[in-house]
């Protein structure tokens, strides 16, 4: 006697049968992907947040510069951001929520960043 894979009822029928009926059929795989979307939205928000607590540790100042790896050494992920804002000067900022940065190479082409903080004079429709 097996059990139903949705419900726990007895499934009658073939060998190999995993569910009761098409609906609990329908219904497992239905909580299965749920399942799935809550992973991925709850990976993203992790990293999103991780993220801004890096910046916001890193940018105390309101403006600063630091290198790359000792932001991927806490975790860091430049792939990660919430929105970003583009300068005057044409420099494309990404955003961790109130925390932006934007990456460049020194004279010694040493990746880094400089972090910045929103400011009231930036807006989404530059």
């Amino acid at each position: 006697m097996k059990a139903c894979l949705n419900c726990g009822e007895e499934v009658i029928g073939r060998e190999g049968k995993k569910f009761c009926t098409t609906y609990c059929k329908s219904n497992y795989h239905y909580e299965r992907s749920k399942q799935k979307e809550d992973s991925i939205f709850r990976a993203v928000d992790k990293q999103l947040k991780l993220n801004r607590r890096i910046l916001k540790n890193y940018n105390r100042a309101g403006k600063a510069t630091v290198r790359a790896e000792v932001l991927a050494n806490h975790g860091f992920n430049s792939n990660y951001f919430t929105h970003y804002w583009k300068s005057k000067k044409g420099d494309v900022y990404l955003f961790c929520y109130e925390y932006g940065f934007i990456s460049f190479a020194d004279m010694k082409g040493t990746r880094k960043y400089t972090l910045i903080k929103w400011q009231s004079h930036m807006s989404t429709t530059n």
